[in-house]
Parts: structure tokens; C-alpha cells; sequence
């Protein structure tokens, strides 16, 4: 390795720690760039009517902005009245599980001492509230991140779709000039993916969603529009989010009748059955498959290296990552490879 080699190979080294140490805002990019992506497909649309970019941009921003403030007018206030009654119903259902635990526990853990009373995993959990309390301007600061965080991507997301092909040039221009052109067509082909995978996923989520309210209007659970929204926005976490998302009715079953509770399990298992055996493979076909191994490796891997947007980013993050190893590594370096 000669002098200029070396010194390439130091500075891509410092480049991967520089990016390891911003990766946050990285991340935060990169959402941007997939709503970037997921609106142009819209503003070409309606350049295609003779709209200028600008206005088109425009347009769809203060389109979005009205749409979801119009949505939080119709959704927000039944959902956060039923989600109230939600959170003041669970301690009832813990009276009503409470005993059946402490028996089960009695009966069973007590004498070998495997693990602690449920009073004393209570007990020394007790002091949680008063934590809350006093990490209020923590709770607040984290909240205000997130808001910054929120009009940051906004921000982004519109400069991307005002000049998309400049800020693709300079992308592709980090290449070497010989592989340029094959990088632009991977870039269309992640284009795809990404647009495949954010329109599959919003079918999902809204098929989810509405199965799971109808099922629960017919075994007549209570808060019905907080499980269904529930449903369809964890949906956005395969593999995770659908688990957390029958704990709630669930929870909410548990003091009406056991019947509930096994209707509701075999609901939501037709549910997330029909969604991943049928939906998904005919909405997304072959270009975004992915083995369910590989996603719950990735929400893992994500989750534990970039928090909680990693976790919400995991799946689009490896639809791009699996784009680019399927192009660069599998064609362009692996079938190529012969042994002279």
C-alpha cells in the first residue's frame, strides 16, 4: 500500500467514525429523504398538468398539513377520551388479575424462590411516579427534541423536492467516475423499493387497522377506536408492533368475559395471517421481500445501535441496505468474480 493509499484509507476511516458520531442526524436525514422520495412521485404528477416544481411543492405541503390537521380534528379527541379511559381501566384489571397471579405464583414459584412476590416487584418499583415528577423538565426537553426533530425533517423534506436531481448529483458524484452511471440506476432501483415499501406499509396499516376495529365492534370491546388506531400505527413495527397491539383489548377483555379473550386472539391471528401470507407478497411482490429473520434481525440491530428511530426506520433502512448488497455486492462484485 503506497503513501496515497494510506492516506485514502485513513480518511475513509475518520469518515465512518465522523458518521458513527452523527448518526442521529443521519437518520434523520434519511426520513426526509423517503417522504422526499414518497412526494415526488405526487409532484410529478402534477408537473405533468404544467405545475411548476415550486408550486407543486407548495401545493402538496399545504395539502398534507390541512389533511392532517383535519384528522387530528376528526380522530384526536375520541382517541384521547377513550385512550383516558384506557389508562384509568387498567388498574381495575389488575385487581382482577392480581389474585389469580399471587395464586399462581404461591402455588408454584414461592417455594423454589425462582423470582420475587408480585408485591415486592410493586414495592420496589413504587418510587416510579415521584421519579416522573422530578424528571418533568427532562420529560419536557425530550418532548421539545422531538418537535425540533419533527420541523426538522418538514424542513428537509421540502428542500429535497424543490431541487431533487442537484442533491442526486452530488450524491452520485461520491463515487468513482466509472461506476457513476451504475450508482444512478441503484439509486432508481432504492427509489423503487422505498416507494414499494411506504405504500405497501400504509396498506397494511389500513387494512389492519380497519379488520381490527370491525372484530371488535362485533365482540363488542370497549374502546374500539383506540385498539383499531393502535393496531394500524404499530403496524409500522412488524414482528413487534402487532404483539403490543392485542395487549390493549386484551387488557380490556379481561373484565367482561374469557370468551373475549380467545375470540380476540383468534381475530388477530386471522388478521396478521391473511396480512402476511396474502397483502403483503401481492402489494410489494419481489421488490422489497424480505426473510422474516433478516427484518427481526434488523428492528434488533437498529433498535439497539440508533434508539428508537432506528427502530421506526429499520425497515426501510434495510430495504435501501438490501437494494445495494443485491446490486453492488451480488452483481457487480460476486458474479463477476472468476478465477483465473
Amino acid at each position: 500500500m503506497n503513501f496515497g493509499q494510506s492516506v485514502g484509507f485513513l480518511v475513509f476511516l475518520i469518515s465512518l467514525y465522523v458518521m458513527w458520531e452523527i448518526r442521529q442526524l443521519l437518520l434523520l436525514i434519511f426520513m426526509a429523504m423517503i417522504f422526499a422520495v414518497a412526494f415526488n412521485r405526487l409532484v410529478r404528477i402534477l408537473i405533468g398538468f404544467n405545475v411548476s416544481r415550486k408550486y407543486a411543492t407548495l401545493f402538496l405541503s399545504v395539502f398534507s398539513l390541512i389533511f392532517v390537521n383535519i384528522l387530528f380534528i376528526l380522530i384526536l379527541p375520541p382517541f384521547v377520551e377513550q385512550f383516558e379511559l384506557l389508562i384509568e381501566t387498567l388498574p381495575r384489571v389488575w385487581e382482577e388479575v392480581n389474585p389469580v397471579l399471587e395464586n399462581i405464583y404461591s402455588e408454584y414459584f414461592q417455594d423454589a424462590g425462582i423470582i420475587p412476590s408480585l408485591n415486592e416487584i410493586i414495592s420496589s418499583y413504587s418510587s416510579l411516579s415521584s421519579d416522573i415528577i422530578n424528571n418533568f423538565l427532562v420529560v419536557f426537553s425530550n418532548v421539545f427534541t422531538v418537535g425540533l426533530q419533527t420541523a426538522f425533517v418538514i424542513f428537509l423534506t421540502i428542500i429535497f423536492l424543490l431541487n431533487p436531481l442537484q442533491y442526486r448529483h452530488y450524491l452520485i458524484k461520491l463515487f468513482p467516475s466509472f461506476y457513476r452511471r451504475r450508482a444512478s440506476e441503484i439509486f432508481d432501483k432504492s427509489e423503487v423499493a422505498i416507494v414499494s415499501w411506504l405504500s405497501g406499509i400504509l396498506i397494511n396499516c389500513f387494512f389492519i387497522g380497519s379488520l381490527s376495529g370491525i372484530g371488535l365492534l362485533i365482540f363488542q370491546v370497549k374502546l374500539v377506536l383506540v385498539h383499531a388506531l393502535l393496531a394500524g400505527l404499530l403496524n409500522f413495527i412488524p414482528n413487534i408492533g402487532p404483539t403490543i397491539s392485542v395487549i390493549f383489548p386484551l387488557t380490556i377483555a379481561l373484565l367482561d368475559s374469557p370468551w373475549k379473550i380467545i375470540a380476540i386472539l383468534i381475530w388477530y391471528f386471522i388478521i396478521q395471517t391473511i396480512e402476511s401470507y396474502w397483502l403483503t407478497p401481492k402489494i410489494m411482490a419481489e421488490k422489497v421481500s424480505l426473510l422474516p429473520a433478516v427484518t427481526l434481525f434488523a428492528q434488533i440491530f437498529f433498535a439497539q445501535s440508533f434508539g428508537v428511530i432506528g427502530l421506526l426506520l429499520a425497515l426501510p433502512l434495510t430495504v435501501v441496505v438490501k437494494t445495494w448488497v443485491d446490486e453492488l455486492l451480488f452483481k457487480d462484485i460476486l458474479d463477476k468474480w472468476t478465477v483465473n
